[in-house]
């Protein structure tokens, strides 16, 4: 009998076996549809590492082991030695490679006489071959159009995992986050409202917020209270000094030349062109193509030939005896080689005596973009020319004088050419041009110094229509005299000149017949009056000019005594690039092995195959690669910027190291996040660093506390998956800053000469100069770290102690050590000894007699934060122990403070007590690191 709705207990029980069965079957169809299939192999993150590890030290760059390279595909699956290629794709059993990977015999079995690979190793390089051999692109050579956020995916794993935390600010969290998911992190707490403001103030503007600023943050509740600090922060004048810092190791910016002589040379203008820069947030593909190529853009400003000192900053050689076509050609290589590393992230020097060993560059390909550089008029010559010469207004009122005159008389190029040569002196020929010297020789290897009768030749001058010869010499005594002739010692007189003795160095103009072509100049020198050994006088350069127009209007003897007065001023100046003109234009060649004096084959400006095209409508100049730099095409340029900045505020990057996205470099941690961020920087944001900087600090992410718990000292020790807010220690010129603001001392001036703060005798060994360390005066010595003249071969101690760079050469990531040396800087460097005694005066000013009070301003001063009882504690026992000593000892409170008077002892022994209490404050690990 059946009872309507009801089941027999067996018809129950075969239902609940056949729902079970179903659904075991589903969850079956489930994990057979997600279960993970065998991927093909990606060659870039799988193959390439194996190959570099093992293999491309004997088949790659300079040695190709058996005629068998893998750095190419090209060579990869060309036949080798043996006639027969070592790689047949998809038939790993007919590979020769394969097949030496587990050969027994170990004169066979690769990589030879080394351990074998392993198992794993082996197998992947099978199913590779298997697979078809294909040769993948790395990773940071291409880019995507576009990278979703990962909003969507956080939101569908949200239906199995229900959790809390903070809220997202940025859409760099959803990257951040995802990546905390598989990794079991989370995000911290933001961190407090006074740690948070000095973090940001730290690396927004290199300086600690004041007191009066923490407490304003800490009280707006405006929910938008923390987004209007950080514009604040980036509207501020000390945001481009902070920046600026950091560009200039990149850049290499120092006050000296290098070398053995490391003489001083003028170049702050251009410190102070990088500090405008970051402030105006200029577009950072402007800000590459001016300092790459400023002097080749149309009608350019005296900024942006300024900016051209980029590549000025190399150093040079004027030490008597060394060839300065060897240190032209140094400078030259160290442009392409810092341009690579600055913009591109890449180890291009490794290509300049052989093809990359472990990324896709090409011999060759090194000396096509060293083309690009190889034109330029600077010499390594002593006047480290071209400068940019700053005349005073009274002068640059004559000079638009003179100008406007050309532009009457004149074409348009003659008043560039004008404007050209009274700012700049170009272009002009030096003596270290002249060859086949007879009776002379170049002195010191930088003038040209001939006897009585002696000569020299400037060899295929271009002459064309110049009627003006330039020439800037000095001479002892008169009675001298300079003949021109072309074509050969004995040629036709093309004019002769009488040498005046001069006071110092002098440059005159000579008419001469407009003569055309090009021809082989000789000069010879007379004066009979001299003794043998005495050279007639020194040349240091020479130029062929046209004379001003309007020859025959009466105002033309003015100008043209203006214009040579004008070129014969002496100014102040700034090291600039300039282009050869077509007539000067060098060759570029390739050097057999690196070496400049084995050239081999010419060659013409092009970039590596490995990367984007060059733009089409470019020209092949600097201008032209510079523009291919920052085009959007390019994979590196936007990704090696995002990195560095994200190091700056994290401490290290997504790519590590940062000087190196090649196959060498680790991968990123985050290569989503790494892209999404480049491509929001060059469309979303028009290359802004400012933008980009704003969002990567108010991203929750920047925001977390730094607190390291068990969980994340384990989990997640170096910080590489963000679970926790950064914490380092600050760089170099921070902590002095951080110092000098909080002690009241620190000097807001911008701009100018560098400056030379307090430094200990004996630093400097200055050679051949008798240059001298001399202690600026006033508030100069007060000024920030970015101001301070940097002497290569002797930098500022306290800052190498800090691991800040000498500026030799490109520098993208300092390293941070922990040496006692940093400890004895701080504890007794009489700069922080100043900023001590200083702070320990405002304590007792603000304290009234109340140590307690003294001491807890004095840290909420330091710290932006309100002090601890616990470290009040040991403050006060510290403040208590050293009043003790100095009341018995006197006499070392009065030489702590530098004074001697004996009747404010009394009040020297508290603020001897109180600058030993601001001495540790100022010492405090906390207050030393970014947290």
């Amino acid at each position: 009998m059946k009872t309507k709705g009801i089941l027999p207990v067996g018809g129950v029980r075969h239902r609940k076996k056949w729902l079970m069965g179903a659904g075991i079957a589903l969850v079956v169809i489930i994990i057979a549809l997600f279960q993970p299939r065998d991927k093909p192999v990606d060659f870039s993150a799988e193959i390439k590492p194996i190959i570099n590890k093992h293999c491309i030290t004997c088949h790659g760059g300079v040695k190709k082991s058996g005629g068998f390279s893998l750095l190419f595909a090209e060579e990869a699956f060309a036949a080798t030695e043996s006639g027969n290629p070592a790689i047949v794709p998809g038939d790993a059993e007919h590979s020769e490679f394969i097949r030496r990977l587990t050969a027994e015999d170990p004169e066979e079995r690769m990589p030879y006489n080394a351990p074998p690979l392993t198992k794993k190793e082996i197998n992947l390089l099978t199913r590779w071959v298997k697979e078809g051999a294909k040769w993948g692109e790395h990773w940071a050579y291409s880019l995507p159009k576009t990278v979703e956020v990962p909003r969507s995916r956080l939101a569908m794993a949200s239906l199995f995992d229900f959790w809390g935390g903070p809220s997202l600010s940025s859409d760099i969290d959803y990257f951040i986050q995802e990546k905390h998911k598989e990794r079991g992190l989370d995000f911290s707490p933001e961190a407090d409202r006074p740690t948070l403001l000095r973090r940001v103030s730290l690396d927004l503007t290199g300086l600690p917020p004041t007191p009066a600023q923490v407490a304003a943050f800490v009280a707006d509740t405006r929910k938008d209270a923390y987004e209007r600090r950080v514009d604040s922060l980036l509207a501020s004048p000390r945001f481009g000094e902070r920046w600026a810092s950091w560009w200039l190791d990149i850049a290499r910016y120092a006050d000296t030349k290098g070398y053995e002589k490391d003489a001083s040379r003028q170049i702050w203008a251009y410190r102070d062109w990088v500090i405008k820069a970051f402030n105006r947030d200029m577009p950072f593909q402007a800000f590459t193509i001016e300092q790459l190529a400023g002097d080749l853009l149309p009608d350019p400003s005296k900024d942006q030939l300024i900016a051209t000192a980029f590549h000025r900053n190399t150093m040079v050689n004027d030490e008597g005896g060394t060839d300065d076509e060897e240190f032209r050609v140094a400078a030259t290589i160290d442009r392409v080689n810092t341009t690579y590393q600055a913009w591109l992230s890449t180890t291009f020097e490794c290509v300049q005596c052989h093809s990359h060993t472990y990324d896709p560059i090409k011999f060759e390909e090194y000396y096509q973009s060293l083309a690009f550089f190889n034109n330029t008029r600077d010499e390594d010559t002593a006047g480290d020319y071209p400068t940019l010469r700053f005349y005073s207004s009274d002068d640059s009122i004559q000079i638009e004088r003179i100008k406007q005159w050309v532009a009457e008389y004149a074409s348009p190029e003659a008043v560039v050419a004008t404007d050209r040569f009274l700012y700049a002196l170009e272009p002009k020929i030096h003596a270290h041009a002249c060859d086949q010297l007879v009776n002379g020789a170049l002195v010191d290897t930088k003038w040209l110094g001939i006897r009585n009768g002696g000569s020299a030749r400037l060899p295929s001058i271009h002459l064309g229509d110049n009627d003006r010869f330039f020439i800037n010499y000095s001479a002892g005594v008169p009675g001298g005299e300079l003949h021109l002739h072309t074509g050969s010692i004995n040629g036709p007189l093309l004019v002769k000149i009488s040498l005046a003795a001069t006071k110092g160095w002098e440059t005159v103009a000579i008419p001469i017949p407009a003569h055309g072509g090009k021809e082989d100049i000789f000069l010879r020198f007379k004066n009979p009056a001299l003794p043998p050994d005495q050279a007639v006088c020194l040349v240091e350069w020479m130029a062929f000019r046209k004379a001003l127009p309007g020859k025959d209007k009466p105002d033309y003897p003015v100008m043209e005594k203006t214009f040579l007065e004008l070129v014969n001023t002496h100014t102040p100046s700034v090291p600039i690039l300039i282009e050869n003109p077509e007539h000067m234009r060098r060759e570029t060649h390739i050097f057999e092995r690196g070496n400049w004096l084995v050239k081999g084959e010419k060659v013409e400006p092009s970039v590596p195959q490995f990367l984007n095209d060059f733009p089409k409508d470019a020209p092949r100049n600097r201008l032209g690669f510079a523009q291919w730099l920052v085009s959007e095409e390019n994979p590196l340029t936007a990704r090696t910027l995002v990195n560095r900045l994200w190091a700056q505020l994290f401490g290290h990057g997504i790519v590590e190291p940062l000087g190196d996205m090649g196959s060498q470099s680790d991968p990123p941690t985050h290569p989503e996040l790494l892209d999404w961020l480049a491509l929001q920087f060059m469309h979303e944001m028009d290359w802004s660093i400012k933008q980009l900087l704003r969002e990567l600090v108010i991203s929750t992410t920047y925001r977390q506390s730094s607190l390291l718990t068990d969980k994340l000292s384990a989990e997640d020790p170096g910080n590489k998956y963000y679970a926790r807010g950064p914490r380092f220690r600050l760089s170099a010129e921070q902590i002095r800053d951080q110092a000098l603001a909080v002690s009241g001392l620190l000097s807001t001036k911008m701009y100018g000469p560098s400056v030379m703060p307090y430094q200990p005798e004996g630093v400097w060994m200055t050679v051949y100069s008798g240059e001298r360390w001399t202690k600026s005066e006033g508030e100069d010595q007060y000024r920030r770290g970015v101001y301070t003249f940097i002497k290569r071969t002797s930098p500022y101690p306290s800052f190498v102690s800090f691991d800040a760079s000498s500026r030799e050469v490109c520098l993208v990531d300092r390293i941070r050590t922990n040496t006692p040396l940093q400890a004895l800087t701080t504890l007794n460097d009489p700069v922080y000894q100043e900023a001590a005694i200083h702070l320990a005066r405002r304590m007792e000013t603000a304290g009234k007699g109340n140590m307690e009070k003294a001491i807890r301003w004095g840290y909420f001063s330091v710290m932006q934060r309100q002090l601890s009882t616990e470290k009040f504690e040991i403050l006060a026992k510290l403040f208590e122990e050293t009043l003790a000593h100095y009341q018995e000892q006197p006499k070392e409170a009065a030489k702590l403070l530098g004074v001697s008077d004996r009747s404010a002892m009394a009040e020297n022994l508290g603020t001897a007590t109180y600058t030993v209490v601001a001495n540790a404050l100022l010492n405090l690990d906390e207050f030393l690191t970014k947290s």
